[in-house]
């Protein structure tokens, strides 16, 4: 796929409450040893994106562990790689990530530096299954400048 992928992995959910107060939703234990990340990550392989990052930030410890202990999704070097950032604390910015917005401004250089021209920005807690070719192609066929799915 000509696309890049960004999973949006860092915050807690108020609805689900004590279950995320130590722990990103996305690192919500499903089905024994999957997390709920996992169905976004096997979408985005199962559609043939080579190259994701994954955007952390709340309590990402727990998410992090299980991000680099797997193997699952064939995100190598060599195909593209699987790439974990958290919020840029600095002198002049001591702020976790405040949105969206904020998360991709923070990381803009990652995507300045790819070669797809599109990219797919997911979040990772949901679970669902989706073969992001099909709305790849329906962007380009509608000649879209931004094709939003909501789930």
């Amino acid at each position: 796929m000509r696309a890049v992928g960004i999973i949006l992995a860092g915050g807690n959910s108020r609805k689900m409450r004590e279950l995320t107060s130590k722990r990103a939703a996305a690192a919500m234990p499903i089905a024994g040893s999957y997390r709920a990340i996992d169905f976004t990550l096997s979408n985005m392989t199962n559609s043939h994106i080579q190259k994701v990052a994954v955007l952390t930030q709340y309590n990402a410890r727990s998410l992090n562990e299980h991000l680099s202990s797997s193997k699952w999704w064939d995100f190598g070097r060599k195909q593209g790689g699987l790439y974990l950032f958290t919020p840029t604390v600095t002198a002049e910015n001591s702020d976790w990530y405040r949105g969206t917005a904020d998360a991709m401004y923070q990381n803009i250089d990652f995507l300045k530096n790819r070669h797809e021209p599109y990219v797919i920005i997911s979040s990772g807690d949901c679970v669902y299954k989706m073969d992001y070719n099909d709305l790849l192609e329906f962007h380009i066929a509608k000649k879209a400048d931004l094709s939003l799915i909501h789930i």
